[in-house]
């Protein structure tokens, strides 16, 4: 179940990073918009079928604004650089839970969000600005330690599930 996940985290991050080279050069500059609405049908309805799709889940979950965004082959990436670092986040803590089976402690997974709750907080209610690289660094962080908790989460649902284990917790009694 683990390694479907990955392929999963894999996949999407990889699709959020090749879409923008699937269109033309400079295509695509100001996604700006705001969460939970699509703003830029209008741009997206041009593209190639994969690239809609991708952009379109971008729109509706990311603010996509353009200063906060990073740009391939001129194009601005369907996310936001925090998101991209969430997804690239995902994808490497899901590598890191199965190579070394290790099992996140609540304050790892504190001390791994604090960052990213710093930031974007910091942002919404003062004058201060985040810079991409910090975004797409508190993001990683952030996916890493989420990716920690599914893979702890589904060996624990799948360990409950299994008949062995079902027999361990009962002996225990």
């Amino acid at each position: 179940m683990e390694f479907a996940i990955l392929i999963f985290f894999t996949i999407w991050f990889l699709l959020t990073v090749i879409t923008p080279l699937t269109l033309p050069e400079n295509s695509v500059k100001d996604l700006s918009g705001v969460v939970g609405s699509i703003d830029n049908g209008d741009v997206i309805e041009k593209m190639n079928p994969l690239a809609k799709a991708v952009y379109t889940v971008g729109d509706a979950y990311c603010h996509q604004m353009s200063e906060r965004s990073y740009y391939l082959n001129g194009n601005q990436m369907p996310f936001c650089s925090r998101d991209e670092g969430v997804f690239l986040g995902l994808m490497i803590g899901m590598i890191a839970a199965m190579v070394t089976r290790y099992e996140i402690s609540a304050l790892v997974l504190v001390i791994g969000v604090i960052p990213i709750a710093i930031d974007g907080l910091m942002q919404l209610f003062t004058d201060y600005e985040s810079t991409n690289p910090v975004r797409v660094i508190t993001g990683v962080l952030a996916g890493i330690v989420v990716a920690l908790l599914i893979s702890l989460l589904v060996r624990e649902t799948l360990r409950d599930k299994s008949p062995v284990g079902r027999i361990d917790e009962a002996s225990k009694i």
